[in-house]
């Protein structure tokens, strides 16, 4: 991976209030008759403006995890509570209402609308969100532009490369301005080049944004650029014994 340019650290202040905080979240799924535990008891803090990367072994139930974070799925037990608001214990309305507004998802294989063009797939979000077609489109071309793909923003994600197809993903989870970033291996499936791209990018939003994020990977670079790196193993989180 090509050297990523060098940003000052980012100290997250103790006094920084709380965004996130998840308590003895548990989720077990069931097969037939017997239950499979992926998670158990887990907590976790995450402070306005802190990157957490969360690392670990396949199949160790990290996407789940940023599911239940983020509202997708919902735990056998515990809660999540994101800015004070539950999502654990919200209607789905008021949950999928409150999910577009206040929580951005990066996923490892992007899901865009085929069907539309890069800046309508950023738009997306606004348009579903109340906001005007004109005001939608001004923001969504700025975040186009932010990310580098102002050239390609009337283009199909079929016309796209993986890259440039992340790049209108990360804009997309980012146009309405929510207050906490989900990404699942957002450079996994990457070259080094465009995944060390990506990385750059993610840190120079955390600089100039106070981009609060928690990160799932593999790669080990975009890891020790995180303030934070949490290990999970045997369903729960710990900070591993090198960070």
């Amino acid at each position: 991976m090509k050297p990523v340019k060098s940003i000052p650290p980012h100290p997250v202040p103790t006094s920084a209030r709380i965004l996130l905080e998840a308590e003895a979240l548990s989720k077990t799924y069931r097969l037939a008759e017997t239950g499979i535990p992926i998670l158990e008891d887990l907590s976790l803090t995450v402070r306005a403006g802190e990157m957490v990367a969360i690392v670990g072994a396949s199949g160790a139930g990290k996407s789940t995890l940023l599911h239940l974070l983020g509202g997708l799925d919902r735990p056998t037990a515990g809660s999540v509570r994101i800015d004070g608001f539950d999502i654990t214990k919200s209607t789905e309305l008021d949950l999928c209402s409150f999910r577009n507004r206040q929580i951005g998802f990066v996923f490892q294989f992007h899901h865009l609308l085929p069907e539309f063009t890069a800046l309508e797939n950023v738009m997306m979000p606004l348009l579903i969100g109340g906001v005007g077609r004109g005001d939608a489109r001004l923001r969504a071309e700025a975040l186009i532009a932010r990310v580098g793909l102002a050239s390609r923003a009337d283009h199909r994600p079929g016309a796209l490369s993986g890259g440039e197809q992340q790049r209108v993903a990360l804009a997309r989870a980012l146009v309405a301005s929510p207050c906490l970033l989900l990404a699942d291996e957002p450079t996994g499936n990457l070259d080094q080049r465009t995944g060390a791209d990506i990385l750059q990018l993610l840190l120079e939003l955390r600089r100039e944004e106070r981009l609060t994020a928690i990160l799932v990977t593999h790669n080990e670079v975009l890891a020790a650029a995180c303030d934070r790196v949490l290990l999970l193993r045997d369903r729960r989180l710990v900070v591993p014994s090198s960070n």
